[in-house]
């Protein structure tokens, strides 16, 4: 008998529900789709030049619980439509999470957050909580870090964060070149940017990849290119790059044409040097220079749950219902108070 070459480590290999089957389970309504093309449009607009406003990122750290992260949409989006003259806010809606060493990687992977890991579950409920967001107004923010996940929810989501873990990934790059909104690169976690730079430059142009279609088959994907990337400051290797300085050497580097603002600060990871209570410190100091007349800037990004901090995630028994299960979040009244600073701050 020949010896086998090929799967000797793994366990079980399954078929996964097809893009079009889990669509049609949680098919887009035309309110959402709404939300959706027109997220896009304003984003785009606020990385050209033409929409002035500051664009917020925030919301958890991770989705982990359906029923809390539909509460926090709502109250976010009274806070959207109560200073949409001077912010665009988008949800961070982030249900996949990579890991340094191992870890729950998301609700998409592990819903029940067992470690049963059902991912057509997963998939399912990323749409569900996705529409209902949408459906209220509100745009979504998302981390796409399995190539494959795209083809299932990209349809609801607005923005698209690259983690500074895949930025210097090819994978990460075709796949990025082929999405339908704005894409964020974040810089390296050793806080350099080129990996970035060179992640935009590698995403603007056509590539072609394996992936699959919406039956869920492997396909040739050609793309176009993305021309709505931009990168996302997070700092990295205990240092922080949100100063005047740093700005003014991250426009250096991207010499941008044009009016376009293609610099976003991520209030958290390297920044806040991973405190979560120096996230508002961070905020303030890039809102001082917006204001201050520094247009490079077309966003911030804020981890913030309903309830300040993170628990131990404990095999998802007696959480704390708003709490994060990853990285330390602000509260809810925290944000209330940063989003009403900028707001009457952008007003003077």
């Amino acid at each position: 008998m020949s010896e086998k070459t090929k799967n000797l480590r793994v366990t079980s290999v399954e078929t996964l529900a097809s893009p079009a089957d889990i669509i049609a389970a949680t098919p887009i309504s035309e309110k959402a789709r709404s939300t959706v093309v027109s997220g896009r449009k304003q984003l785009q607009a606020t990385l050209a030049g033409f929409d002035q406003r500051l664009v917020i990122i925030c919301g958890p750290c991770s989705i982990h619980d359906p029923k809390s992260a539909i509460e926090y949409a709502g109250k976010l989006n009274e806070l959207r439509k109560k200073y949409e003259d001077r912010l665009l806010i988008v949800m961070r809606v982030y249900f996949e999470k990579p890991r340094t060493t191992v870890g729950w990687k998301g609700l998409i992977s592990d819903p029940d957050l067992d470690g049963r890991n059902d991912i057509t579950k997963g998939l399912g409920l990323a749409r569900s909580i996705l529409l209902q967001i949408n459906e209220m107004g509100m745009p979504c923010a998302t981390e796409f870090l399995d190539p494959i996940v795209p083809q299932y929810i990209s349809d609801l989501v607005s923005w698209v964060a690259i983690g500074a873990r895949t930025t210097e990934s090819q994978t990460h790059r075709q796949m990025a070149s082929g999405l339908s909104m704005p894409v964020g690169f974040k810089n390296a976690t050793d806080g350099s940017l080129q990996v970035a730079l060179d992640a935009m430059m590698a995403a603007r142009h056509q590539h072609t990849f394996l992936g699959i279609d919406d039956d869920g088959k492997t396909s040739i994907i050609n793309t176009a290119g993305n021309p709505d990337v931009h990168l996302v400051l997070r700092g990295g290797n205990g240092k922080s790059n949100y100063s005047k300085a740093d700005i003014a050497y991250t426009k250096a580097l991207i010499e941008s044409h044009g009016n376009r603002r293609e610099i976003m600060i991520d209030c958290s990871h390297g920044n806040s040097n991973k405190n979560f209570l120096n996230q508002p410190k961070v905020f303030k100091e890039v809102v001082g220079q917006f204001a201050g007349g520094e247009k490079s800037i077309m966003g911030i990004m804020v981890e913030s749950s309903l309830v300040e901090g993170k628990q131990d995630l404990a095999g998802g028994k007696n959480l704390v219902y708003g709490q994060s299960v990853t990285d330390a979040c602000i509260g809810w009244t925290s944000t209330e108070d940063l989003l009403l600073h900028v707001h009457s701050s952008l007003g003077k």
